[in-house]
């Protein structure tokens, strides 16, 4: 048999060539020879066909046309082989073999005219013809003509001279134009034709064949034929029968094996059941192959075989059987313009069926949302499918929020779910949810039965709370979180703007986070007034004044009216930050200030206001006598910067050593230290006298030694001016017809150069005629610029007097 992409031509043991379709119909039939067809052939076009029978006939004649060639021989001829491109007209060729390899060619007049290719090896037993080169095999081995040159390129011997080359053929099939693949016995070899180079031809044909891969197989090969980069082999099997352990025939096998360079490996391999195989020898088997279908034939003695090369449906039917439907769906869905028999949402669902009854029920839940995508149909069907098994809780998680949105019956039944046997997961589906996937009221009166059962549970009364939040009753929600003390509180009053709702709530609020509630509340001073949380607050002054004290912070004007207030707010709870409140104010009554402080003995806070009501002497008093801190008394005597403190200072420490040494150690810079003194009375031991004595000598150097220092520096700077001022003044001054007298307003030179003029230019820049000046009343005869005198910019003496 041969193979077209058409059609199947078929020869039979009784002289009879039929063509069948590729379902196996006859579509025509020929009465060649009444003996065993050896031969078929056919042309890549399909038009022609050559037939060589046991009887020594052959014929090469049109199917579809009425050109015919008949030649009988007066032996058995065993194979044809037509041009591959014999339907054009310079390419009438083809070959037979018997004992001999005859070429045919249609010359001259139509005449045919045989020449011989080769002779002398035994019988032809196969021959391949692609493109411009004929390939076949003798008894010795395979030899190549190149019909260009008309020359043989190569001989590949046969391996293994043992086996009868008429019961163990040769397979001969080209790859391409170039790679020809030889199967003989158990031997494969792929052979590729190369070019010779220029430099190696001398007497050598200008191309050679290399053998890229060689292997052995298992068993005889009957036929082969190329898959890709791979092989398809049919083998001829021999086995030993368990019951009568006697070598016996077996199923033939089709296998497909991947070349390696001295092995192969074995990619699939399928057993073939065909009528009378125990029977059947190694040459009764056959395999053709159609390039364009990817189809192979095997041919038996009574069965014909198609083979084709599985599809992905071939494939995902087969990981379906293995039940590996995650592997199924994927290769669906790489393959899905390619895919006739399967659907992409069939496999997706048989998935998740098949994990429903493994009871992997989160993850056939999880798959959902990729299979069922926007389906709502399909979405039910598996929720009422999960209720069913009492699996809602795996399927909520995956439910479709938006883009689809099931029924809210669907959402109601898996938060009821939830509601009866986990109040956090049905909080967390209420957080989750959009508050438009179901029916607010219903859900909302179902809290409210279990609430009943269960008053306290804080679950159910946030949730609660979220739920009012999403019917828009906010303030039933502003006071579940404000018992629940929840943090997300001063967002709902931010997002809803429910200002107008906490008016009557600011304690709770402040019980809750002061420092929110503050820092709220005075964001929002134009929808709550300060007045009236002031208000709200006075019965809890402890938060009164966190909020007072924060708006202070925040504007030292804004709480004026209650700064008086304030005075004893922080001397009730935050005595820290009254001084800095007592420096920052300037709206708290100093008189009032002062008696507070006076009352609770704030001795740093007195001395303060003291000092600020300009009464510097009872504060330095109180620093001396209450707190007799001698560094203080200094600094605030300082700070003071009054001659009659330093007195009164003094004059208290005159009589305590340890005051006398602070004094001796600070006052240097400040007081004569001499007058200090000389009041320390005769034998008095001050402490540290010695060092204190020391230290002012030094600051007195360090003193003399500064002023000293600032001398040199101002002579230095001093100087250096007055030489950059000489310079400058030396310069000379551009004089030109632009120029014009700052008294008379005229051109500074006269219109005639040859006249005599007198020009006076001062450092300034302005300049006059000479007579144009005022004459000078003092007897120094050095002149100033009237005009920068008058703006009081300073005189600028005259610097030049040009004449002509």
């Amino acid at each position: 048999a041969t193979v077209h992409q058409a059609f199947l031509a078929l020869g039979t043991h009784y002289g009879k060539v039929y063509l069948l379709d590729v379902q196996g119909n006859i579509t025509q039939k020929f009465d060649v020879s009444p003996v065993k067809i050896n031969q078929i052939s056919l042309d890549e076009s399909g038009e022609h066909m050559g037939v060589c029978s046991e009887d020594g006939k052959v014929q090469v004649f049109g199917l579809y046309s009425a050109e015919e060639f008949h030649e009988t021989f007066d032996c058995p001829i065993k194979i044809v082989a037509v041009h591959p491109h014999f339907v054009r007209s310079h390419f009438k060729q083809f070959v037979t073999g018997g004992k001999k390899l005859l070429l045919y060619e249609r010359g001259w007049m139509n005449r045919w005219k045989p020449s011989v290719l080769h002779e002398g090896e035994g019988n032809i037993r196969n021959v391949k013809w692609r493109g411009h080169l004929i390939a076949w095999a003798n008894n010795m081995g395979v030899k190549i003509l190149d019909m260009i040159s008309k020359q043989r390129i190569t001989n590949v011997p046969r391996d293994d001279i043992s086996l009868r080359p008429d019961m163990y053929p040769c397979s001969l099939c080209w790859k391409d134009n170039l790679t020809l693949i030889i199967g003989w016995g158990n031997s494969v070899k792929i052979c590729s034709v190369k070019e010779r180079h220029a430099s190696e031809m001398r007497d050598l044909p200008n191309r050679y064949v290399e053998i890229v891969f060689q292997f052995d197989t298992e068993f005889y090969i009957s036929g082969l034929a190329p898959l890709c980069d791979q092989l398809v082999i049919l083998s001829y099997v021999k086995e030993i029968s368990e019951k009568t352990e006697v070598e016996c025939c077996a199923r033939p096998r089709l296998d497909i094996v991947q070349p390696l360079p001295e092995s192969c490996e074995e990619i699939s391999s399928d057993a073939l059941t065909v009528r009378g195989f125990q029977e059947n020898e190694c040459r009764d088997y056959h395999l053709e192959y159609s390039e364009g279908e990817s189809l192979f034939y095997i041919i038996s003695p009574r069965d014909v075989v198609v083979a084709k090369e599985r599809d992905q449906d071939d494939h995902i039917d087969w990981l379906l059987e293995k039940k590996k439907y995650e592997e199924a769906l994927m290769a669906a869905e790489i393959s899905q313009k390619t895919i006739k028999k399967h659907k992409i949402l069939d496999i997706g669902l048989a998935y998740i069926n098949h994990l429903v009854e493994k009871g992997e029920h989160d993850l056939a839940a999880r798959k959902c949302q990729k299979i069922l995508g926007k389906n709502t149909e399909l979405w039910e069907f598996e929720v009422y499918k999960f209720k069913e098994i009492g699996q809602l809780k795996a399927i909520s998680r995956y439910l479709p929020r938006r883009d689809p949105v099931l029924k809210p019956l669907i959402y109601e039944m898996v938060l009821h779910e939830f509601l009866e046997s986990d109040y956090e997961g049905f909080a967390t589906l209420i957080k989750e949810w959009p508050g438009d996937l179901y029916n607010n009221t219903i859900i909302v009166q179902a809290v409210v039965d279990h609430l009943k059962k269960d008053p306290q549970n804080r679950t159910l009364l946030r949730t609660l709370a979220e739920l009012y939040t999403y019917d828009q009753r906010y303030g039933r929600a502003l006071e579940i979180y404000l018992t629940l003390r929840h943090k997300d509180v001063f967002q709902l009053i931010h997002r809803h703007n429910l200002f107008s709702s906490i008016k009557d709530k600011i304690v709770l609020l402040m019980d809750f986070d002061s420092e929110k509630a503050v820092d709220m509340l005075l964001d929002n001073e134009d929808k709550i007034s300060i007045d009236r949380v002031v208000e709200e607050l006075e019965n809890r002054p402890e938060l009164q004044h966190v909020y007072l004290h924060k708006l202070f912070k925040r504007d030292h004007h804004k709480g004026q009216r209650y700064h008086e207030k304030q005075i004893s707010l922080y001397a009730e709870y935050d005595r820290p930050n009254l001084l800095p409140f007592l420096r920052d104010s300037t709206h708290c009554p100093l008189e009032k200030a002062l008696e507070i402080c006076q009352q609770r003995n704030f001795v740093e806070e007195t001395v303060y206001l003291l000092s600020r009501m300009g009464n510097s002497r009872s504060a330095l008093k109180m620093i001396m006598e209450e707190l007799q801190d001698v560094d203080k008394a200094i600094e605030f005597a300082k700070e003071q910067d009054d001659g009659e403190l330093w007195e009164d200072l003094i004059l208290y420490s005159i009589d305590k050593p340890p005051f006398i040494t602070g004094l001796l150690n600070n006052i240097g810079t400040h007081v004569d230290p001499i007058l200090l003194i000389h009041r320390i009375k005769e034998g008095m031991e001050i402490p540290n006298l010695r060092d204190s004595l020391v230290k002012i000598l030094q600051d007195y150097n360090l003193q003399i030694l500064l002023r000293e220092g600032c001398k040199k520096i101002l002579v230095a700077d001093s100087l250096s001016l007055l030489k950059k001022m000489h310079r400058t003044q030396m310069k000379g001054v551009l004089v030109d017809e632009e120029n014009i007298c700052e008294s008379c307003l005229s051109p500074i030179l006269p219109s005639d150069a040859s006249k005599s003029f007198n020009v006076v230019v001062f450092h300034c820049r302005h300049m006059f005629h000479k007579e144009c000046l005022p004459v000078s009343n003092t007897v120094s005869s050095v002149q100033f610029c009237n005009i920068c005198s008058a703006k009081h910019r300073g005189p600028g003496s005259a610097i030049l007097e040009m004449k002509k």
